[in-house]
């Protein structure tokens, strides 16, 4: 197999920080000799989560053989790596209410689902979303009102609406008890609380006030599609074929690394 280098286009902060993080539970495990040096097995993890490489085998959720053979380990040796890597990053993500604090300085929050695509088949109902018209995992993303990404929730099956998981993760509770006002899409009908949605109906129906409320309503719900992009731009979760059960940790892993890597 020939071996090349290449890039990835991933800040150096966030390679630093999960080094820092690896070296730390080294040191408090009494880990002696690794073919990889810290700084090594977090590029390992960020070009995973980065590139997005196709799992080898699907069901395990590996690190392709040429990833691996890049940084002369084996797919076995690069998935244990691995998975101690996004385990340390998935227990430094920080929890809803954790968010919520760090909000409570904002005019407002904006909050919208995302769809996060799996490899399932047609039998799998659960995880179908009919607004997607695909199988994947109903990801509720919380952003500020410049649209950078504050909180990314646990993963539930694709079939799950945004109002009932944003219930399910007491997104609603936390937000009115807060008294942090939210801006939101239809999807989030009847939500209550502090929670604002465009006017309800057909658009030629909205009388014209409602139609300018509407239009409003939109262009400052827009940013938070900068924070869905910020999440997808790791390339993994763009195309899942690992687990359900392994999703949510990937996602608060993704979550860590971005928070990490900004400068704010």
């Amino acid at each position: 197999m020939l071996v090349y280098p290449s890039g990835i286009d991933v800040s150096s902060s966030a390679l630093r920080f999960l080094t820092q993080q690896l070296r730390r539970h080294r040191r408090a495990i009494g880990s002696r000799w690794r073919r990889l040096s810290a700084g090594r097995q977090a590029l390992l993890t960020l070009a995973h989560l980065r590139v997005g490489h196709t799992p080898q085998p699907p069901a395990e959720g590996t690190p392709n053989a040429q990833l691996a053979a890049g940084f002369g380990v084996g797919t076995t040796t690069a998935y244990r790596y691995v998975t101690e890597a996004l385990d340390l990053l998935a227990a430094l993500a920080p929890s809803l209410a954790d968010a919520v604090r760090t909000a409570s300085t904002k005019a407002y929050l904006l909050l919208d689902g995302t769809l996060l695509p799996i490899d399932r088949i047609a039998a799998d109902r659960p995880f179908y979303s009919g607004k997607h018209k695909r199988h994947g995992m109903n990801v509720q993303v919380l952003a500020d009102p410049f649209g950078w990404l504050l909180w990314a929730s646990p993963a539930l099956p694709g079939a799950v609406h945004d109002v009932r998981a944003a219930r399910e993760h007491g997104i609603v509770d936390a937000l009115s008890e807060a008294g942090l006002r939210c801006w939101a899409d239809k999807g989030y009908r009847g939500a209550g609380g502090t929670f604002r949605i465009p006017c309800w109906g057909r658009w030629e129906a909205l009388s014209a006030g409602q139609q300018a409320v509407n239009r409003s309503h939109a262009k400052i719900r827009a940013l938070v599609e900068q924070a869905m992009a910020t999440l997808k731009s790791w390339r993994l979760l763009r195309k899942l074929r690992c687990s359900t059960t392994r999703i949510t940790r990937l996602v608060q892993a993704v979550l860590t690394l971005q928070l990490a890597s900004s400068d704010r």
